[in-house]
Order: structure tokens, then C-alpha cells, then sequence
């Protein structure tokens, strides 16, 4: 049994290694809490007490970016340079200045918010994500985002990584103006899916964005996703918006 699941892992791995093994791919740390509606408030007053330490004792080597999703879930990613980055406490020079006392004591706050969190490892992958000025998830005044979940499945992955290829090439033919980022699951997820996101400045910028992008793309772009659509296993749209005052970058 345990090479047969050993044997399994090696598939996994081999499936999508064309997707994420490729030196130009981001790779990104992830972190959601699945905070208590009654607890909001609360996490919200921990999250930006702990910022305060983080630029108070200006910690070093840690940059990351909170956002909350529209069904209460608070997620923060951070660039990490490769899985190894996993194995560093970040946090260690914090808990030093802060003393370990004060450190454990905000953190046991945290733990009354929510009754599940998880960590897991997603990469963006830069051949099919469509940023012509560059792929970057931080976007001055565009704190909105849509996220756009096509799950797949192991056998019609490396297929529905190639029509969004194809969705990808018909954007930049047409000068498509709507943006997007595309990441694929990793370790720590069930289940793999593909993620788009968009950003936008509000939800009516969205509408707007989209609307106009429809009209961009025409009847070709159209039968480009409803052929990717057709295809994918199943389909989950939720939005979100990145809170600044939550998010700490290292001053350098």
C-alpha cells in the first residue's frame, strides 16, 4: 500500500510538472482563516495590532497581502522564492523584540476567530496569465477582486491548460483592456484547479470591464469559453477585495 500511494504521488507530480516547473512561475504561500461572522471585528483589530509590531520592530524578509472573500474567509499570500522559503520562521526576529509572552498571547486571540484555517501552495503561471504590462497581483486603486475557480480534473488538465492558451492568444490579438492572472493548485489543495483573477476598482468597474471585453473578444472569443467551459469539471466564482491596512511590505 505504501508504494502504491508513493506510485501515486510520483503521477500527481509528473502531471502537473509541466504546468508549475518552469523558472519564470511565482510561486505563492497561502494562508485562509474561516473567521467567525460574530468574531469579524475582532480578527480584523488583531490582524492590524499585529502589523503595528511588524513595522514597529520593522521586520524583515516578510511581505504579504490580506484580502477578504465575499463568504467571510480572510486569506493571506505572500511570494515565496521556492518550497524550501517553507522551512524559515519569518517571525522569529518579531518574537524576539516582542518578547515570546506578548507574541504567543496575540496569537491565542487569533485562534478564538475562527474554528479551521489551512495553509496550501499555489503558483501563477505566466504563460497563460494575460498582463501585457507585467504580472503583478498588487494593482494601485484596484483592490477588488473576482476570482474564478475551474476545477479540473488529471485527465483533461494539460487540455483545458491548453485552451486557455488559446483564450490567452485571442486576448493579446484583439488588445483585450481586461487583465487577469492564472494559478494552478499545488500542495495542499483538494482537488486541482485552475484560478483567473481579475482585479478591478468595484464591482461596477468589473461589470464594466467585462462587458466591454465581451464586445472586444466577439463571437470567436465567446466560443473559446464556452468550449473551456464545456470541459472544465466544475465552476466556482467568488469575489473578494485586498485590505491594505491588514497587508505589511518590509521597509527596506
Amino acid at each position: 500500500m505504501k508504494n502504491h500511494k508513493n506510485t501515486m504521488l510520483i503521477a500527481i507530480i509528473m502531471l502537473t510538472a509541466t504546468l508549475t516547473m518552469n523558472a519564470q512561475n511565482q510561486i505563492f504561500s497561502i494562508h485562509a482563516d474561516y473567521v467567525k461572522p460574530s468574531m469579524e471585528s475582532e480578527y480584523v483589530e488583531i490582524s492590524k495590532a499585529f502589523v503595528a509590531e511588524c513595522k514597529k520592530h520593522n521586520l524583515q524578509n516578510a511581505d504579504w497581502t490580506q484580502l477578504r472573500l465575499d463568504n467571510g474567509t480572510y486569506i493571506t499570500f505572500e511570494a515565496i522564492p521556492n518550497m524550501a522559503a517553507l522551512d524559515v520562521d519569518v517571525f522569529a526576529p518579531l518574537v524576539e523584540k516582542m518578547g515570546a509572552e506578548k507574541f504567543s498571547a496575540l496569537f491565542d486571540r487569533y485562534a478564538k476567530c475562527y474554528d479551521r484555517h489551512g495553509s496550501y501552495i499555489i503558483t501563477r503561471i505566466e504563460n497563460l496569465t494575460y498582463m501585457p504590462e507585467g504580472a503583478i497581483a498588487a494593482q494601485e486603486g484596484q483592490n477588488y477582486r473576482k476570482y474564478h475557480y475551474l476545477y479540473v480534473t488529471p485527465s483533461t488538465s494539460k487540455m483545458i491548460a491548453e485552451k486557455m492558451k488559446a483564450i490567452k492568444e485571442l486576448y493579446a490579438k484583439k488588445g483585450s483592456k481586461e487583465y487577469y492572472r492564472v494559478y494552478h493548485s499545488g500542495f495542499g489543495t483538494l482537488g486541482e484547479f485552475f484560478l483567473v483573477v481579475i482585479s478591478a476598482k468595484d464591482e461596477l468597474s468589473y461589470a464594466k470591464q467585462s462587458e466591454e471585453n465581451e464586445a472586444v473578444i466577439g463571437d470567436e472569443g465567446k466560443k473559446l469559453l464556452d468550449d473551456l467551459f464545456k470541459n472544465i469539471s466544475r465552476y466556482d466564482p467568488i469575489t473578494g477585495y485586498v485590505l491594505p491596512t491588514l497587508s505589511y511590505n518590509t521597509k527596506k
